[in-house]
């Protein structure tokens, strides 16, 4: 009797990631001290890098949470760290913040962006993983989940010099085949709009199905009831865009941001993961 052959290894593989998804109950309120913003449409004033904004209390939350919308805060709404902010708070600063421990301050305010861009890259290769269409290099995404999530668990000096331009390349060329190889399961002719000027464009009803939005600017533009079924949305900027009845449910590399951004209704089809942005209608 030959010995049974073994059934093949599961093309995701278990990796010890961090939480991709912000807990701000864990995080020294990074987003609200590390980075800049200047006053716009997304912010009601100019705030440097490193300054608390004005709104921020001692216990490291948001004075007007409930109303960031209405005060002049909507970038607020739609930033996300993906879990970077509390890796640094807990994990790369064991728990010590900034103003208990004022001489980690400027460390930490440095490695925030770093491990934020981190822990997208991460969020795009674990969502990569679980596409089957992408299984010819599921191999090389997962030693790059591997050495990317490695990398945030370095210490700050580790972090702060690490060359995340070249990590990025590397790993936005497996993002790009896996965006072709998924793709190519949709027939027919694909539009390809990638980083198109598409601001104000009105695409109500759009067969949009595998196109390319890489990096379109959608600010603005009618989508409601477009079919962005299998399409790549990485980097698309969807802000004040209407996505009213639109269906995104097979949608690769789309974030919680992105939909944050964007104006939306009940019948608007979301994948399953992300969650339905409170100041959509009903």
């Amino acid at each position: 009797m030959s010995a049974a052959v073994p059934p093949p290894p599961p093309s995701h593989l278990p990796v010890p990631l961090p939480v991709l998804k912000a807990d701000c109950t864990d995080c020294f309120a990074l987003c609200c001290v590390a980075l800049p913003f200047a006053r716009s449409a997304d912010f009601a004033v100019d705030k440097a890098a490193g300054t608390p904004c004005r709104n921020l209390r001692e216990d490291f939350r948001c004075g007007i949470h409930t109303g960031l919308r209405d005060k002049g805060f909507q970038g607020c709404t739609v930033f996300d760290c993906f879990g970077a902010g509390q890796q640094v708070s807990q994990v790369t600063f064991g728990g010590r913040d900034w103003r208990s421990h004022p001489g980690t301050a400027r460390a930490m305010f440095e490695v925030f962006p770093v491990m934020r861009q981190l822990h997208e890259l991460l969020f795009y290769v674990d969502q990569a993983l679980t596409l089957p269409a992408a299984r010819p290099v599921h191999a090389k995404l997962r030693r790059a989940l591997a050495e990317t999530e490695e990398l945030t668990r370095a210490d700050a000096g580790t972090l702060a010099a690490a060359d995340v331009p070249a990590l990025r390349a590397g790993i936005n060329t497996l993002l790009l085949k896996t965006s072709e190889l998924v793709r190519a399961k949709v027939p027919g002719k694909k539009k390809n709009h990638r980083g198109a000027d598409l601001m104000g464009a009105r695409l109500s009803g759009a067969d949009l199905r595998g196109a390319n939005l890489r990096g379109a600017y959608l600010i603005a533009a009618d989508l409601s009831r477009a079919d962005l079924r299998t399409a790549d949305l990485i980097g698309a900027d969807f802000r004040d865009a209407d996505l009213g009845g639109a269906d995104l449910t097979d949608s690769i590399f789309l974030t919680q941001a992105q939909l944050n951004a964007a104006r939306g209704t009940a019948a608007t089809r979301i994948p399953p993961g992300l969650a339905r942005p409170a100041h959509w209608t009903a």
